[in-house]
């Protein structure tokens, strides 16, 4: 299969009614459907997630976690869902000792004992639930997904690259069920129509019988079969007792803007450390992608990286320190250590203690003026492959992401929820919480790291949303192997900045350009009014949706305008 070109331009979309951006032109219009049946943000979120099942099933599904940001425009307030599973409670790490795994000999990504607990179906029947207009029903909501399962769908273009990629999984021999989702034993191409009958029954059975049916019936069963034939240990009271979490969603304000994210289990705090941080330097004087803005983002992501992944665990089992790694105090005590000549090296994590601690990601907003920020992952392409009989679905593998180190808080530990790379983000004007944007870049670790690059390419660049997604970013990511920072450069950042951040010591890959670029994440962005374009928070009252959706995908925003 030829790897796919970035060639095109996008402008930013405009509309004064409900707006769906998404990474499936198909989902999207989904999303514009339920909207104009009198659906608010949630139910249209939730129609596209189900979508998004159908069309992108490399990167998400009923067999994956989500995570939710809503935001409600009569009270200005934030509301958080964390959708993310638990591991099984008979999977301890002596468990895995007597396998033969550990710290220094990891499961492998695909074996079942990553399979935590799917929390997508409950999230989305709560995410109705709770902030639905209550106008339509489950059935009503996840009808047009039902329907293109059923009947079928051209698969696109990048969809199809990705789909080729992790067959593999599918074909596995241990896999029986994973040829529900090939055609002829093959992934579908570029064009080809793909049906999946087995997930349209799946959707009638969530829309019918609601979550409990999802984790006490025949799809459960099915899950748990699946898992333990593989050598899992996954059991129906796993899934029985599942529950979504209503959370609190964390914050802070950078410049004027209450920037919002989901809590640990979540990575989001990297995003706000590092607003924080940047908050200490005059990064607009520096120039956008220059040598200098550059090596200040590696530098500040390298600290909230590693700090989020040392402290980010379960705060069930592990006291996160979430309000000290996120206030302004430690932040100063971070940015004092960063030489603004010379890369720094090490992944030592901080210690605010001293203070005082591949996916979808798609957002919708209503004609009303709520939003909903949300992102649903099975992790890997096809997470672990492994699909249960009749169901049409992977299952994830987002037990991967536990330390298998008994000192680590995130240590893998019975009925516990991983660190989760998955974050959906909002910005609201600090002032009175008017809606700024709905954002958010799929994509790993990355999404944190393209959540400050994105905000920042508008508020302090003055880029619409489609710039902002558009412009080429970095990567930083830590080799435990050569105990080094790599820093990833897209294509388009010029060749002097290169030699100048190689100059300062960092190791630098460049240029990143064709399918690569996916490692740069895929980001959609709905924005209310055009505060970026003055930089300036806006006056309350303007009507006009901006949106754009990023190039790195199929995908596309839509809207459409009411009197």
């Amino acid at each position: 299969m030829s790897t796919p070109e970035f060639i095109s331009r996008r402008s930013p979309i405009v509309c004064t009614g409900g707006c769906v951006a998404s990474s499936q032109p198909l989902a999207t219009y989904v999303g514009l459907d339920i909207l104009k049946k009198g659906g608010n943000a949630a139910d249209a979120a939730v129609a596209v997630a189900a979508a998004l099942t159908v069309t992108e099933p490399t990167n998400t599904g009923l067999g994956g976690d989500c995570f939710c940001l809503y935001y409600e425009a009569d009270t200005r307030k934030v509301y958080g869902l964390n959708g993310s599973g638990r591991c099984p409670r008979a999977l301890n790490l002596e468990v895995l000792n007597q396998q033969g795994y550990n710290e220094d000999n990891p499961l492998p990504p695909t074996h079942a004992h990553n399979v935590t607990v799917p929390g997508a179906a409950a999230a989305w029947a709560d995410t109705v639930s709770l902030f639905g207009s209550k106008k339509l029903s489950l059935e009503e909501i996840l009808h047009p997904a039902t329907e293109l399962a059923e009947v079928g769908f051209p698969v696109s273009e990048l969809s199809a690259f990705q789909w080729n990629k992790g067959s593999y999984k599918l074909q596995a021999v241990n896999n029986k069920y994973g040829a529900d989702l090939l055609i002829n034993g093959q992934a579908p191409k570029h064009g080809q129509l793909f049906r999946n009958p087995s997930l349209a029954n799946t959707f009638k059975v969530l829309s019918k019988g609601g979550k409990k049916e999802f984790y006490e019936g025949k799809i459960a069963q099915a899950i748990v079969q699946v898992v333990q034939s593989n050598g899992g240990v996954l059991e129906l009271e796993d899934l029985s007792s599942h529950e979504t979490e209503e959370v609190q969603p964390v914050c802070t304000t950078y410049k004027g803007i209450k920037v919002w994210e989901i809590p640990p289990n979540s990575q989001g705090i990297t995003a706000l450390m590092a607003l924080n941080m940047l908050e200490n330097f005059c990064v607009k004087e520096m120039g956008h992608n220059t040598a200098d803005y550059l090596h200040v983002i590696t530098e500040v992501l390298k600290r909230s990286v590693s700090d989020c992944h040392w402290y980010c665990a379960d705060p069930a089992f592990y006291p996160v320190p979430t309000k000290d790694l996120i206030s302004k105090v430690y932040a100063t005590k971070q940015s004092r250590r960063i030489d603004l000549q010379k890369a720094s090296e090490g992944d030592e994590h901080g210690s605010p203690f001293e203070m005082g601690s591949d996916t979808v990601y798609f957002t919708v907003v209503d004609s009303h003026g709520n939003a909903c920020s949300f992102i649903n992952s099975i992790y890997m392409e096809f997470g672990t492959g492994l699909v249960p009989k009749g169901c049409g679905f992977a299952l994830q593998n987002r037990g991967n992401n536990f330390s298998l180190s008994p000192a680590h808080p995130n240590c893998l530990s019975p009925g516990k929820r991983p660190f989760h790379t998955i974050i959906p983000a909002l910005a609201t004007a600090g002032h009175n919480d008017d809606l700024l944007c709905t954002f958010g870049v799929m994509g790993g670790f990355m999404q944190p790291q393209g959540h400050v690059q994105v905000l920042l390419n508008m508020s302090e660049f003055g880029m619409n949303p489609q710039q902002a997604v558009d412009a080429p970013r970095i990567l930083v990511v830590y080799n435990k192997e050569d105990k080094k920072w790599h820093l990833y450069l897209e294509d388009g950042i010029a060749r002097d900045v290169q030699e100048d951040l190689m100059a300062r010591g960092h190791v630098v890959h460049w240029p990143i350009s064709g399918y690569d670029r996916h490692m740069f994440g895929r980001g959609q962005i709905i924005t209310k009014g055009e505060w970026w374009k003055a930089q300036q928070i806006p006056i309350s009252g303007s009507k006009v949706w901006w949106a754009g959706s990023d190039p790195r995908a199929d995908g596309c925003a839509m809207g459409y305008c009411v009197e």
